[in-house]
């Protein structure tokens, strides 16, 4: 049996965006002159100089374009940097190049990434893997002239009909400063407004995942609607700082609650027509901030939770494992290896015991699976790191055993949940019935809840629903769905 040992959460970012680099980054971010670092040259250097783009498939099936920019200069020495465009980030340095004997290594410690590869010949390709964070993806890189762009009709052109203004607000109470985007529509206000809330992971203000933007996207449909709307990035990111490893979704939704309290001293806001609008993880936050804060005036929840995150990884893998045509047997061992993981990180509250219990699981795992057998003990080690580190985060012991169903009881304002029938992440089934049952046992007067037919998780029409499909899916929010969120705040907000 093969098992494939992945942790499957509903995560919007690979982490290549969440290890450091800013994916809002503009281009500041120098390329590495590799100097004094690690530069060891035995080859043509023609073989290697230029742009070299590839493919790469995350687990879950996300798939990602990787671009390395590889240049000399006069004095021999060499200019190299990563972009990784499907999600805006660029620039990111390459600290180390080996290239000898057609063998191309490249090192980006900031990331805690790099590729090793082979140059081939016969078809000007470099072959190879990239490796980050205790996982390796195959990875073949082609030369291109430049990097084509993704077509995203979607994307709003400036200049805007309405006004946009940077705006930095502070969660004092946790010591972090956030950074974001605020949209005005031009006619008189006060105006209604919505604070977008980014799903898991680390995102930006514009939740940018595969080379889409959906909170741009959201943002300039709901502002040209005549609301106004507060976008930010998640702590840690863009222009937000604060520890994000450390942050579970209560401290997000701190986070939150102080972005309704900017938003009641603004003169141009109506302080009693304010809601929030979560995707993913931000619709587990929603119901959170609203129960705290008598100032949320509705919430919409777009394919927001209403089971625990336990429930939701079992249901996930299922479904993504199926959609890649993985047999029921291997199925069930990995729904297995998941329980068991899970047990420990529920059951045991000190991390070091923790830690030395998922070891001796995974390395029985490891051993017993010949796919891992060829790999080196030192990649084996680091896999191993990662999966513990990820399984006893803050987060993920927050993620595992939080109920939203209590607190939805408790939510009273106007509540639209919707989520698309093609959600493999956040299967639509399973949570809306949770949400609406919730919500009717806590006496909510006011709420709607939909399942949009042919929609994916991040709303978009689609095939399948699989993650491979969202960077291929031209559209990034279906308009059906737009309509549907714009009316239903407009009617809420009369």
């Amino acid at each position: 049996m093969k098992s494939k040992i992945v942790i499957c959460i509903f995560l919007l970012s690979i982490t290549i965006a969440s290890l450091g680099c800013s994916s809002q980054s503009d281009g500041s971010q120098e390329s590495s002159q590799l100097n004094d670092t690690k530069n060891e040259i035995a080859g043509d250097l023609k073989d290697i100089e230029g742009t070299w783009m590839g493919n790469l498939t995350a687990p879950g099936g996300l798939e990602l374009r990787i671009v390395f920019n590889i240049s000399t200069n006069s004095d021999g020495s060499i200019n190299a940097s990563m972009d990784s465009p499907d999600q805006g980030v660029s620039g990111i340095p390459v600290e180390s190049v080996s290239y000898k004997d057609g063998n191309l290594n490249l090192g980006v410690k900031s990331i805690k990434g790099s590729f090793e590869g082979i140059y081939k010949e016969n078809n000007k390709t470099i072959e190879g893997e990239w490796k980050q964070a205790g996982s390796a993806f195959p990875l073949v890189l082609e030369r291109v002239e430049k990097v084509p762009e993704m077509h995203r009709e979607q994307d709003p052109v400036k200049p805007y009909p309405y006004t946009e203004e940077e705006v930095v607000y502070e969660n004092k109470e946790a010591g972090v400063k956030l950074a974001g985007t605020l949209t005005l529509p031009q006619s008189e206000g006060p105006f209604p407004a919505v604070i977008l809330i980014t799903g898991s992971g680390q995102q930006n203000r514009n939740e940018e995942i595969a080379g889409h933007r959906p909170f741009l996207v959201l943002s300039d449909y709901l502002t040209r609607q005549g609301i106004a709307v507060l976008r930010v990035d998640d702590r840690g990111i863009g222009g937000s700082t604060g520890n994000f490893s450390q942050a579970t979704t209560e401290d997000f939704a701190g986070d939150v609650l102080t972005g309704v309290e900017y938003l009641k001293n603004r003169k141009e806001i109506d302080p009693g027509r304010i809601g929030l609008i979560g995707h993913s993880e931000g619709g587990l936050i929603a119901p959170m901030v609203a129960v705290k804060s008598p100032d949320v005036a509705f919430i919409v929840l777009m394919a927001g939770q209403g089971i625990t995150g336990e429930e939701i990884s079992y249901l996930q893998s299922d479904l993504i494992y199926r959609a890649e045509g993985v047999d029921n047997e291997t199925i069930a061992h990995n729904e297995a290896l998941l329980r068991r993981m899970y047990s420990v990180v529920k059951e045991e509250q000190n991390n070091t015991a923790a830690e030395e219990k998922l070891r001796e699981i995974l390395k029985a795992e490891m051993a017993n699976t010949s796919e891992q057998k060829i790999e080196s003990s030192d990649h084996s080690e680091a896999v191993i790191d990662a999966q513990v580190t990820a399984l006893t985060s803050p987060w993920m012991r927050f993620f595992l055993t939080y109920d939203p169903r209590p607190t939805l009881m408790k939510v009273k304002c106007p509540v639209l949940a919707i989520n698309g029938e093609k959600d493999l992440q956040v299967p639509p089934e399973e949570n809306l019935k949770a949400i609406d049952e919730a919500l009717k046992a806590g006496g909510n007067k006011d709420y709607t809840v939909k399942e949009l037919p042919g929609l994916n998780h991040l709303f978009q029409t689609a095939k399948t629903g699989f993650p491979s499909e969202y960077s291929k899916i031209e559209e990034t929010i279906s308009p059906a769905a737009l309509e549907i969120i714009g009316n239903w705040i407009s009617e809420h907000t009369q």
